[in-house]
């Protein structure tokens, strides 16, 4: 059982901190960047969730069904990925050759969950004929971010093992979070769909036609406030 008096210890102020075996490194490197990516990942999960619960699922005429079936789906599958996030930070702040036997890890049965719910999600998704721009109303656009970070935190993955060697991370970790990059983009879509959204499709620019920008509108929008003041 975790029991933590005080956060604080001084132990970090000149720039090192301890990994999971007590051995010290920098805080800049590059296993710190792993665990602090993993950590970041974990906290835009957190506003994946704010954002969850701030939907209204009540208006005019009733309760919106949709919105509390979206909001049980992400209550259940977010709590547990960040719970896995968490498994998976405290086994990457350490040589894979040093963990505690008690330590429980990430397997390839999270990794396969993460497919089947994919799967799940997609049998009621129409195929993409485009992609699609990181926006949303509310948890699609964080799931939008989280996506980003979850890529970022693979490739921090990848530095590591450049740096460090192959065997310094174990391979089912690089293929979960393969894994949850593209979970949270269909999560998204699955979202988008049952808060009955569309989604922002990219346009090539040869189909955007010429590009005027909003000069002409910002300067018409001005001259009616000083239109407005000259009353």
């Amino acid at each position: 059982m975790v029991r933590i008096n005080r956060v604080y210890t001084g132990g970090g102020d000149t720039g090192e901190t301890s990994l999971v075996d007590g051995s010290r490194r920098s805080k800049a490197d590059p296993r710190f960047e792993v665990v602090g990516t993993c950590d970041e990942l974990n906290a835009v999960f957190g506003l994946v969730a704010m954002e969850a619960n701030r939907m209204p699922d009540h208006e005019d005429g009733g309760n919106r069904a949709t919105v509390q079936r979206v909001q049980t789906i992400l209550s259940m599958v977010l709590t547990r990925v960040q719970n896995e996030l968490f498994d998976l930070g405290a086994e990457l702040a350490c040589d894979p050759s040093k963990l505690p036997e008690y330590m429980v890890l990430i397997s390839e049965e999270q990794s396969n969950v993460l497919v089947d719910e994919m799967d799940a999600w997609l049998e009621h998704l129409e195929p993409l004929t485009s992609f699609i721009l990181p926006a949303g109303h509310g948890p699609e656009a964080m799931l939008h971010l989280a996506r980003t970070v979850a890529r970022r935190l693979e490739r921090s993955v990848l530095r590591l093992k450049q740096t460090e060697g192959d065997a310094s991370v174990r391979p089912i970790v690089q293929v979960y979070l393969n894994r949850l990059s593209d979970w949270l983009f269909v999560l998204g879509r699955w979202v988008t769909s049952g808060l009955g959204h569309d989604e922002t499709l990219w346009q090539p620019l040869g189909k955007r036609g010429s590009e005027t920008g909003v000069a002409k509108r910002i300067r018409q929008l001005h001259a009616s406030d000083d239109d407005f003041a000259d009353l």
